[in-house]
């Protein structure tokens, strides 16, 4: 299995923010998706269909943690907790 760092560098790792489009808008990851909490559910065929290792983050890895498990549940298991933007951040410094 591979590490949270590993999978932030993979090119082919889908990256996505769970916060909301301001927060986003203030910081996020290079490259990364936004899809907002609330919309997860509404997104779980698009993202199955990506066929990539997942990672999420949010502020502090609550609402992203919120995210896997809504994903898990739904048969996405290439899927990850990044936690918070700024421990992702640390990772790809």
């Amino acid at each position: 299995m591979s590490t949270l760092k590993e999978l932030i560098k993979n090119p082919s790792t889908v990256v996505v923010d769970v916060r909301s489009p301001w927060e986003y808008e203030t910081s996020h990851i290079p490259g990364a998706q936004n899809i907002p909490l609330e919309e997860v559910p509404y997104k779980v065929e698009e993202l199955k269909s990506l066929k990539s290792p997942i990672v999420m983050y949010c502020r502090s890895g609550n609402r992203s943690g919120m995210a896997v498990s809504i994903l898990k549940q739904n048969g996405v298991a290439d899927v990850y907790n990044g936690g918070g933007l700024g421990d992702l951040q640390f990772l790809l410094n």
